[in-house]
């Protein structure tokens, strides 16, 4: 095998909240993370040069500062049989949006190196790897619903087969996540709603109903652009998002954040 194809699909939180600062200065959170349809593209190619060369529609992600190219250093030291690989992004997944963009870059390359080196790494050995590189890159390692507990690390699988469709809006924003948890940390008087296991038990229902009625993220209570959410929100609630359903349309709406 000379080349490996991957889509790195993005994720949205149906609930996210942060429950506590850690020692490593970390945050600990509780939230259910949703993969989507929306993917960026990775082209994973040997070649003889022996380094890491991207290729990419964004060029500010050609540097080494690529959490991809991060990736590709701890993954050489560690398997000597790796050569240098080219590996070309089609970025289609916004940055700065809370969609794991360059999270789920990385879990998919570290995917696709396995499989084109055939390193032969198990789940929780790509897992393990994944987690020293970022937070969110662990729960990118999986398929549809996932509760996720610690920095991100820890992964319960939910099993739903609900299918809905999703608009995402991304406005002319960006969202500093390390200014959002400082804040949270200054507001300790925060009370946040614990919906995480309320909606994972309503999805594995397969009820998006009741899972529509605990939507949060508490980043949206201390971001700057609170005012501008509310009015985006307001907007597709007055279009039939949320709990307008039939039997073959089903509509959610999701503010995503984080």
């Amino acid at each position: 095998m000379e080349q490996v194809y991957i889509k790195a699909r993005a994720k949205i939180n149906l609930n996210l909240e942060v429950v506590g600062k850690r020692e490593d200065n970390y945050h600990n959170i509780s939230s259910v993370f949703q993969k989507i349809n929306l993917y960026d593209e990775l082209y994973i190619k040997k070649t003889e040069s022996g380094d890491l060369r991207i290729k990419t529609n964004i060029e500010e992600l050609n540097n080494k500062e690529n959490i991809i190219y991060k990736a590709y250093v701890v993954l050489k030291e560690k398997y000597k049989n790796i050569t240098g690989v080219e590996v070309t992004l089609n970025k289609k997944i916004p940055m700065q949006a809370g969609l794991a963009g360059g999270s789920t870059d990385c879990a998919s390359f570290i995917v696709g190196m396995n499989r084109l080196f055939d390193l032969k790494l198990s789940q929780i050995e790509m897992e393990h790897i994944g987690k020293d590189l970022g937070a969110d890159v662990v729960p990118c390692f999986y398929k549809g619903a996932v509760k996720a507990e610690g920095i991100g690390e820890m992964i319960t699988p939910i099993d739903t087969n609900i299918k809905y469709y999703l608009i995402i809006i991304k406005p002319q924003i960006s969202c500093n996540t390390g200014i959002l948890f400082k804040k949270i940390e200054e507001e300790k008087e925060r009370k946040q709603p614990g919906n995480t296991d309320k909606i994972k038990q309503a999805l594995e229902k397969n009820n998006l109903e009741t899972a529509t009625n605990y939507l949060y993220n508490v980043f949206e209570e201390v971001i700057e652009e609170k005012e501008l959410i509310q009015k985006l929100k307001k907007e597709l609630i007055q279009q039939g998002a949320i709990r307008k359903f039939d039997d073959r349309n089903r509509f959610l709406c999701v503010w995503n954040i984080y």
